[in-house]
């Protein structure tokens, strides 16, 4: 496996695995509360404008995606932290996706190892998260990784099916 920052020409497989994601989850839990509105080709095409999208490939195909940038999308300043940072001083993990046929490889713990060393090599003193309650994957893969619970709070984002959001923080000055 690879990561591939994503480009304009990978907007198509980006958004067709989140596609394929979405799908899935709607016939079966969907943990996160994911839609086709969201993650969807035009989040995908603004990620990758900004320069936070990614992808997971092997052998030409797209077998995860996440986005990775500074930008909490919401009130982080409510959360538990280990310590307090300001904006920019974190990155934030959005919209990690495994594609369904990919389960039990690993794709989701390889493409969270790479955001700890995106962020170390860039230098940020910790990566920060929000999780839907109830979603057991994403809790499971975070705390596997080390991330620890920064408290379940309202981020100010008006999602009428998410009132709040569980939050969860790795910080890179103790790992």
């Amino acid at each position: 496996m690879e990561l591939l920052h994503c480009k304009e020409e990978h907007l198509d497989f980006v958004a067709d695995l989140y596609g394929r994601v979405v799908q899935h989850l709607e016939e079966t839990i969907n943990y996160p509360k994911w839609s086709k509105k969201y993650p969807c080709r035009e989040s995908v095409r603004e990620a990758i404008e900004q320069g936070g999208q990614y992808a997971c490939v092997e052998n030409g195909r797209v077998f995860g995606a996440f986005v990775l940038n500074d930008n909490p999308g919401g009130d982080y300043a409510a959360g538990d932290w280990q310590a307090e940072l300001g904006q920019g001083a974190y990155l934030v993990i959005h919209a990690l996706a495994v594609e369904p046929s990919a389960g039990r490889r690993g794709v989701g713990g390889y493409m969270v190892d790479r955001c700890i060393e995106i962020a170390r090599r860039e230098g940020y003193q910790a990566i920060r998260l929000d999780v839907v309650p109830g979603n057991v994957p994403a809790q499971r893969l975070y705390q596997g990784k080390g991330f620890t619970f920064a408290g379940q709070r309202d981020l100010q984002r008006n999602i009428k099916e998410i009132p709040l959001f569980e939050l969860y923080e790795l910080n890179l000055k103790s790992v």
